[in-house]
């Protein structure tokens, strides 16, 4: 049996890897696909064996979320509200950019303002102020902390599942600064009270809470344009399966039936009337009309089309009725979505060995982190 899940709380191709694994420790899989990109997973298994609540269970297991993927996506949004998911993620993630760089700005002045020779408050300025000078930075870090919380939520749980991604590191490297910070704040007020100015000095300028701040703020810059691009590429996709009709109107046993795409295949014959959308790809037979092309090749001008040409699946009859002989029906744009998930879910040796050494990275560096 062939399902495909929809899997939340993936970031990284670690996190692929990880559902990748725990799933595949299940008796009775066959075999199992994760796809980043489209947040999916593709599973072949013994439905004797396991069921579908035994593979959700294993990915929450992991440390992520599952669910079942409906089939049949298009019938599924006709029938329900659209929720534009991605479209809500975006709006968070801009939240937090925003967030992240109107205290970093503030922060990166105070920090780093000495070396091009920007002034300072005075509670601010040398020795004297360097408790207050610590102290700033820390609050105007804590909010940039706050609205990137899910960093070191997911970074640590994954850590604690000794399966770390790219938040593990982003945490881990975060926190070390920020409490090297809280450390250095806390020798500097011991040297103030005991009058150790020469160890007040030593920490005045080593405080790292611009480090923290900057790595969630530029991760969140790169997170919010990957997504937008994403957000895009999936907006597009959506409009042009739109195109294609549900059903196809197919010559059988000397009657005209209507059918779903999915049924018609290679040589049956297909009727179209003026302003149809042509359901799949094929050869006209008999007829001749203009066709819009527009979805596919960007022309606007529609081209005369007339026995022994091609026509292409989604594109709109404008003129004429014709019949023509379907020649590739699993070519059409209803069906590119789930073809470019299952080409990218697909396990490659090159993904394998990136996966290998991926691992090796993270293992090698995690203990040497400050």
């Amino acid at each position: 049996m062939k399902q495909k899940f929809h899997v939340t709380g993936m970031t990284c191709s670690a996190c692929s890897s990880r559902v990748e694994k725990s799933v595949s420790k299940l008796n009775g899989l066959e075999s199992v696909s994760v796809n980043l990109l489209t947040n999916s997973m593709q599973v072949e298994y013994d439905a004797s064996v396991i069921s579908d609540g035994d593979i959700i269970e294993a990915v929450e297991h992991a440390g992520y979320g599952a669910s079942v993927q409906a089939h049949n996506q298009k019938k599924q949004a006709a029938n329900e509200p659209k929720k534009n998911v991605m479209e809500d993620e975006l709006k968070n993630m801009k939240v937090r950019l925003l967030v992240s760089f109107l205290f970093l700005i503030p922060l990166m002045y105070i920090s780093m303002g000495h070396m091009w020779g920007a002034p300072l408050p005075a509670f601010l300025s040398g020795h004297a102020g360097a408790i207050a000078f610590g102290l700033t930075q820390f609050l105007l870090c804590l909010p940039i902390i706050y609205v990137n919380r899910n960093y070191f939520i997911k970074g640590f749980q994954t850590l604690a599942h000794r399966a770390p991604n790219m938040d593990s590191l982003i945490a881990i490297g975060s926190t070390a600064a920020v409490v090297y910070g809280v450390f250095a704040i806390y020798r500097m007020a011991y040297g103030m009270g005991m009058g150790d100015m020469d160890l007040v000095a030593r920490y005045h300028m080593d405080l790292y809470f611009e480090s923290a701040a900057t790595i969630l703020a530029l991760i969140t810059l790169g997170k919010f344009l990957e997504t937008k691009s994403k957000g895009k590429t999936s907006e597009a996709i959506q409009k042009l399966m739109d195109l294609a009709p549900m059903t196809a109107y197919v010559e059988r046993n000397g009657e005209v039936i209507e059918v779903p795409i999915e049924e018609v295949t290679a040589g049956d014959i297909v009727q179209v009337k003026p302003g149809q959308s042509i359901p799949v790809d094929g050869e006209i037979i008999e007829g001749a009309t203009s066709i819009d092309e527009a979805a596919i090749t960007g022309e606007s001008i529609p081209v005369e089309k007339i026995a022994g040409d091609t026509v292409t699946a989604a594109t709109m009859n404008k003129t004429g009725a014709f019949r023509f002989r379907a020649t590739r029906p699993t070519i059409s744009p209803a069906n590119i979505w789930n073809s470019r998930s299952s080409k990218s879910c697909s396990p490659s040796r090159s993904r394998s060995t990136c996966d290998i050494r991926r691992s090796s990275f993270l293992i090698a560096i995690l203990p040497d982190d400050p």
